[in-house]
């Protein structure tokens, strides 16, 4: 891929559900006509690339990741022409879209299962893994803990049990089968010729791991093949991963630029909340230096939440422990017992000062920057909604019924809206926040523009710089221009030497800063409790040299 085809490393990145996201004819459920109304506001916002959620065909009995066809649209969401119509509108106004491909499974009411559990015989049958005894020690574990209890589950229809890593509805696919790829091949081509930008590989830890009994073996080679045929039929299309686990695991799915392009980034992920809950910075920097090697062409993707839980699997059990404790008191906070199921403004219990400085430190750090949609104004979460869903309540665009989002009754909406407490949409909306200069979403706009502006944060060389204070994390990326970023995690200001602001022949601005502090002296930086500052430098011209008075004519 060349050089100037690697948008990602410069994307700003903003994850939706159609279905929670702007309801245009009332009947409870977003669609792609009201995604399409709310596209200005997107690219105000200064959004470039729009993840979308499933939007498949589905019995929706898992948020839409048990698909019945991948070639269609949810008639609930609108048409094919509909999707196509949205994606021309986002094309024109600057913003790329990648969508999610659920290939780890199908809907046990897809067409595939159906004739495979009727037909011993018929080609779909080895679309899947079957096996007339119930296999006995399995490599691995459902992937959500305590919803299922185990992998393997009996077709009454079928005479036999079939395997599943996710839910029991959801039959994994059998990719030791070449017409399986094969099929895979024909949905990757079908939606890259509607005009997508890329994919989001759900669930690819998994997506690799075999059915055998033998846990090492893996399927890396249908990421290679994915690979292939992506940049055969697409100039500049990506392959995001969803795939956590520890440095050695995580970097397998870049292997040079062979496999994924971009990967979401867990261990930092994780590192981040342990800073946030020990208010250490140190613990920033411990996971940055963890991350595995990887091509230039390559590219993380930071987040702080999105759709599904606080992933904290992956950190020692004392650490995961101080997490829980800071942001999931209560045992309905947790889920599948790794995780934390809120969004992170209650996480931060509403306090801006806290939400400005995870934020800064999203959009400051080296890779590519994700938000979840109504993360930009501190949306709250549902407790009362079972597991992950407490996290996907329609966004709240003003105070009227329901929200803005909807013009249906409560008892057709989707997924109820949040109507109570500090959360609610009477009090935490979009229109409101637009009215108030100082609001979350006047300053989400103002450091998005900022990010923007600063293309060595995506794509320049990463250095963490040395503070002799845990409190602190401060680290540059340089390109043509230098960007040097302070944070203070805790609730005491602090001051800090770094020398780099204060090297000859250097222009320093501060180009964002949570107070109006003065410009460091000798690099002597002060930062108050929880803040941030962001410095931008570079060369001043040489001064040209007196010319030499004997050589005069």
């Amino acid at each position: 891929m060349r050089e100037r085809d690697l948008w990602y490393k410069r994307a700003i990145v903003y994850a939706l559900d159609v279905e929670t996201f702007q309801d245009s004819n009332g009947d409870g459920v977003g669609d792609f006509q009201g995604l399409i109304g709310r596209l200005d506001y997107l690219a105000t916002l200064g959004i470039t690339c729009i993840w979308l959620l499933p939007f498949y065909p589905t019995p929706n009995r898992d948020n839409g990741y048990d698909v019945m066809d991948y070639y269609n649209v949810d008639s609930r969401l609108g048409t094919l022409g509909d999707f196509a119509a949205f994606i021309r509108e986002a094309n024109e106004r600057g913003m790329r879209v990648i969508i999610d491909l659920v290939v780890n499974h199908t809907s046990d009411q897809h067409p595939w299962f159906q004739e495979a559990r009727r037909d011993r015989n018929s080609k779909y049958r080895n679309y899947y893994t079957w096996s007339d005894e119930k296999p006995e020690n399995p490599a691995y574990e459902p992937a959500f803990a305590g919803a299922e209890n185990s992998i393997w589950t009996w077709d009454e229809e079928a005479q036999a049990y079939y395997l599943h890593r996710f839910y029991q509805h959801q039959p994994d696919l059998n990719f030791s089968n070449p017409e399986v790829r094969k099929e895979i091949h024909h949905i990757a081509g079908f939606w890259l010729s509607l005009g997508i930008s890329g994919f989001r590989i759900d669930a690819a830890h998994i997506l690799v791991q075999t059915d055998q009994l033998d846990s090492t073996t893996k399927f890396y080679d249908l990421l290679e093949d994915m690979r292939d045929y992506i940049n055969m039929h697409s100039r500049d299309a990506i392959l995001l991963a969803e795939a956590s686990g520890p440095p050695e695991a995580v970097g397998r799915f870049f292997k040079g630029d062979e496999r994924m392009h971009i990967m979401f980034n867990f261990l930092l992920n994780m590192h981040v909340f342990l800073a946030l809950a020990r208010e250490k910075g140190s613990s920033i920097s411990k996971g940055l230096k963890m991350l595995p090697q990887k091509s230039h062409n390559s590219q993380w993707l930071n987040f702080l939440r999105h759709h599904d839980e606080l992933n904290v699997e992956d950190l020692e059990l004392d650490e995961q422990e101080i997490i829980f404790k800071a942001f999931a008191p209560k045992e309905d906070m947790k889920v599948y017992g790794r995780g934390i199921r809120r969004r992170l403004a209650p996480m931060l219990k509403g306090n801006r000062k806290k939400l400005q400085l995870a934020y800064s430190i999203l959009f400051s750090l080296p890779g590519t920057p994700m938000i979840q949609y109504g993360s930009e104004i501190g949306m709250g979460d549902d407790l009362d909604l079972p597991e992950r869903t407490s996290v996907r309540t329609p966004m709240q665009w003003g105070n009227e019924l329901n929200a803005g989002f909807s013009k249906a009754i409560d008892a057709e909406l989707i997924h109820p809206v949040i109507n109570k407490g500090p959360y609610s949409y009477e009090k935490v909306n979009v229109v409101q926040q637009q009215r108030d200069p100082n609001s979350l979403l006047n300053w989400m706009e103002r450091v998005i523009r900022v990010r923007r502006q600063c293309s060595e944060l995506g794509d320049g060389n990463c250095t963490i710089l040395e503070t002799q204070d845990s409190r602190l994390f401060a680290h540059s990326c340089e390109l043509e221009y230098k960007t040097v970023v302070v944070h203070n995690l805790s609730g005491t200001a602090c001051q800090v030497q770094l020398n780099q602001l204060c090297e000859d022949g250097i222009h320093l601005d501060e180009i964002l800063s949570d107070s109006d502090y003065k410009l460091p002296k000798d690099g002597k930086v002060e930062i108050e409790p929880y803040g941030y500052r962001w410095f931008r430098l570079h060369q001043l011209p040489s001064p040209e040299k007196e010319p030499d008075q004997k050589n005069k004519s």
